[in-house]
């Protein structure tokens, strides 16, 4: 089965590859040669997941599912939310956000968060929503060097490291994103 997965984040593209079994062929966007900007305009992150996996399908033919991911702070009533890529502009820098996030919570101690990821699967008329969410904490400082996005200032509910200091594969058994994709795998092999 060949899947295209509607994103250009090679990070996004790493974590996941390395999840599906051989008998699933992951395409990048690059890779089957859209090269256009996938629309993002729901107020959710199900809605967008599925508005960019339905812009492929569509407009493309192609088998395809596409991710969301927001960041939950409770601190900040739920913020950054459906906007975490966005969060300090459209240039969607990491750091950026970080220092954002960073300085928007200096001066409180209630930091819990957490990761929430919707994929959505589109395969001919039909289409499917799988979820992973992973509870923890947002730190004060940025550590480590792996991942992308909030990695280095999340530290997920009982570990004493942030992702960005984990190895793919610890990230993956435990991330919002892994746990979507393994559901996501469990069901494409029942199809």
């Amino acid at each position: 089965m060949q899947l295209v997965f509607a994103t250009n984040n090679l990070h996004k593209i790493k974590e996941v590859q390395i999840q599906l079994p051989e008998t699933i062929k992951l395409l990048s966007l690059e890779e089957v040669g859209i090269t256009e900007e996938i629309p993002e305009t729901s107020t959710t992150i199900e809605g967008n997941a599925l508005q960019k996996a339905q812009y492929v399908a569509q407009k493309w033919g192609f088998s395809c599912f596409a991710d969301d991911t927001s960041l939950e702070v409770e601190g900040l009533a739920g913020a950054p939310g459906v906007h975490s890529a966005r969060y300090a502009g459209e240039q969607k820098r990491d750091s950026d956000n970080i220092r954002k996030l960073l300085h928007n919570l200096s001066d409180s101690d209630h930091r819990q968060a957490q990761f929430k990821t919707v994929i959505a699967l589109v395969i001919g008329e039909n289409q499917w929503l799988f979820e992973g969410i992973c509870p923890g904490t947002i730190t004060r400082e940025p550590a480590g060097n792996h991942g992308f996005g909030y990695d280095p200032i999340f530290k997920p509910t009982g570990w004493e490291i942030t992702f960005a200091q984990m190895s793919l594969q610890e990230k993956n058994q435990i991330s919002h994103r892994g746990k979507a994709v393994q559901k996501l795998v469990q069901f494409l092999l029942q199809l």
